[in-house]
């Protein structure tokens, strides 16, 4: 048998995709927590990439054809989950505001990872003084509370209320300047294991540069969590949006629909039983950090190894027919593993004869 038939097929291009790969490799309840949250998740994106398709009303309408709409209708008829106490369709608030949500967390999300890996990196490779100066930035910015710093930057940079642009930029700083910490401290601890490796070394004594060092060795290893911490981070963004827009420093509703702003503008209809300004909105932001919530935490459980490893019962490997020992290879028995299941050996037919004796 030549080497090259001992080699296992490859596997297609598809199933080595992220998110196909960890579908195969998943099993049981941590497979149906996956497919919920891949399921609640698409059809956010999808509800926000086609908002103008579906909401019957633009975010800001208040009248149509046959006149204005109306402050706090019940739902039916032409409003399908009713009127705000501002006159705005709920569905229509409720569809529009998924894409500022979205908008708000990649943008949050993205410069949160290529800030934090940057100056993790940095401060895990080269240490010294530059070291003890970002841990002690970042852990004084990560001691603070993380709404009250974002409504702080909010206020910084936007006076707390803008534009659609203005206020999806404002609040997604605001959220970087929270997260930045969290890449940074996971990035630094695994520089500061990777560049004590054998092959870090090796490169350095072959005068590789510490550039070349650091995105080509360090760097690639050191971020295979990051789409663990970029799903849990993007549903804390949401939260914290949320948070911005229900104490009044989100957008204004006239430049861009956003939940936690509608939710701060129902309060006052709960008291009077006017329940479906708050309800939807509010449902929209628990099913969203939901779905992507499953999502991370799957993700999560198959990066650990211990659980990564499972297999449903009946799918167990076979045993090999010898063990490894010290000093060699230990066979089971004369008949290798088919002896030991065999059954008890067969008695001896002459128990008193003295093994030493010459035969």
């Amino acid at each position: 048998m030549t080497a090259a038939t001992m080699l296992a097929p490859k596997a297609p291009l598809w199933t080595r995709l992220p998110v196909v790969h960890q579908f195969r490799q998943s099993i049981g309840l941590q497979r149906g927590m996956l497919v919920v949250g891949l399921v609640i998740t698409g059809v956010f994106i999808l509800t926000a990439i086609f908002a103008p398709l579906l909401a019957p009303y633009g975010y800001s309408q208040l009248r149509d054809d046959n006149g204005t709409f109306g402050a706090q209708q019940a739902p039916g008829g032409a409003h399908l989950l009713g009127t705000t106490v501002g006159g705005y369709d709920v569905l229509s608030r409720v569809i529009w505001g998924s894409q500022t949500a979205i908008a708000v967390m990649v943008i949050a999300v993205v410069l949160s990872i290529f800030a934090g890996v940057a100056l993790g990196l940095v401060s895990g490779y080269f240490g010294g003084w530059l070291d003890r100066v970002l841990v002690v930035v970042c852990d004084a910015v990560y001691a603070f509370p993380a709404l009250l710093l974002a409504i702080v930057m909010g206020i910084v940079i936007s006076g707390g209320r803008s534009d659609l642009w203005g206020g999806i930029f404002a609040a997604a700083i605001s959220i970087t300047v929270v997260f930045i910490p969290q890449y940074f401290r996971v990035i630094r601890a695994e520089t500061v294991r990777i560049k004590a490796e054998a092959y870090v070394e090796s490169a350095r004594v072959l005068g590789a540069s510490n550039g070349r060092i650091m995105f080509r060795h360090v760097l690639r290893n050191a971020t295979r969590t990051l789409p663990l911490i970029f799903t849990l981070n993007a549903s804390e963004a949401l939260l914290t949006l949320a948070g911005l827009g229900f104490i009044g420093f989100g957008i204004e509703p006239s430049s861009a629909a956003e939940w936690g702003y509608d939710l701060n503008k129902s309060l006052s209809d709960v008291s009077s039983g006017i329940w479906w300004t708050s309800l939807f909105p509010g449902l929209a932001i628990v099913l969203v950090v939901l779905g992507i919530t499953l999502v991370g935490e799957s993700l999560n459980d198959l990066a650990d190894p211990r659980l990564r490893s499972r297999r449903a019962p009946g799918k167990t490997g076979v045993v090999a027919a010898t063990s490894v020992v010290p000093g060699g290879t230990l066979d089971a028995g004369p008949g290798g593993i088919d002896g030991l299941e065999a059954g008890p050996l067969a008695p001896d037919p002459h128990p008193n004869d003295d093994p030493f004796e010459a035969k």
